[in-house]
């Protein structure tokens, strides 16, 4: 007869015998049990850093101090406004060329060109200047830049052009490179009886907008947007000119007439015709395109284009 007492510590080296098993079993359930877990999300990605302030530098043209005294005013504008504008002679171009370059090169800010007259062309020889350097510019302003103006390079973010084509001492009609994927706008004021070589510098209208669009520019992507559509206006005479900063396509729909268009985008009816090659009151086809003009401004999230202020007539 088996002594019962025998059976019971039997059973109990059987059990510690089975421990080991059952303690290395746990870790491999609490292993596969992690292997299914879902990890927890990425922290979001910070904003984006504003861009620093932008550096501007405005050019007089031949006898600037006589002739240019515009820039000086709209510097003074600027610096009030709290940014870094300082005024030079054109014939300092390539000197103060060279510190822009070293400037950005030590500091990276977003680089403003305003010149008048031969200023206008030294704004543009200081941009082919960066662009062998691969420093982007901003923003180039050319103000009846002279004749001999060459053509805007690739690294001009944004270009407006306002000139008289009649001038004998500016008239410079400056075109973008072939491939240019920047914001163009070319304004010639020649019907404006009221505007001249020496005088189109000196308008607040412009000095106000200049210093509204270097306002928005920290705001804006440093990249060119794929979608600008040139602009080239023969403004009418007696026009106050609308510094708008590009052009954008918007489809036509069923209903829509030249007019209407303009009143929905707050423009006049003349820059649709000419940026479109119609006449102000051509018929219009749904589906079809229509480049209208638009302002510098940040991009809308939710919008294919900003509204533009309406429009002095």
């Amino acid at each position: 007869m088996v002594d019962p007492r025998r059976i019971v510590v039997l059973a109990a080296v059987a059990l510690l015998a089975l421990s080991p098993g059952i303690a290395a079993a746990a870790p491999a359930k609490s292993k596969s049990a992690a292997t299914h877990a879902v990890a927890p999300p990425p922290p979001p990605s910070p904003p984006p850093e504003p861009l620093p302030p932008p550096k501007i530098y405005l050019f007089r043209g031949a006898m600037g101090p006589i002739f240019s005294t515009g820039m000086d005013r709209l510097s003074e504008k600027l610096t009030q406004a709290g940014f870094s504008a300082d005024v030079y002679e054109f014939t300092l171009c390539r000197l103060i060329g060279n510190r822009v370059i070293s400037s950005y090169k030590e500091k990276a800010a977003p680089i403003v060109l305003i010149g008048h007259s031969m200023g206008g062309l030294c704004s543009i020889v200081i941009s082919e200047m960066a662009a062998k350097e691969n420093i982007p510019i901003s923003l180039v302003i050319a103000i009846d830049p002279a004749h001999a103006t060459g053509d805007v390079p690739l690294n001009v973010e944004r270009f407006i052009n306002i000139f008289l084509s009649d001038s004998v001492l500016g008239g410079g009609d400056v075109v973008a490179v072939p491939g240019y994927r920047g914001h163009y706008a070319s304004y010639d004021l020649k019907e404006n009886s009221r505007v001249s070589h020496i005088n189109i510098e000196k308008s607040d209208d412009i000095h106000r907008q200049i210093l509204e669009m270097v306002t928005q520019l920290p705001r804006i992507p440093a990249q060119t947007q794929a979608d600008a559509v040139p602009l080239r206006y023969l403004v009418p005479g007696d026009t106050l000119v609308e510094l708008w900063d590009s052009g954008v396509r918007v489809p036509v729909r069923t209903g829509d007439t030249m007019e209407s268009i303009a009143a929905a985008h707050h423009v006049p009816v003349w820059t649709l015709a000419q940026s479109n090659s119609l006449a102000e009151n051509a018929p219009l086809v749904p589906g079809q395109s229509i480049v209208v003009p638009r302002h510098l401004t940040p991009p809308e999230p939710t919008a294919a284009m900003a509204m533009p202020p309406p429009a002095r007539r």
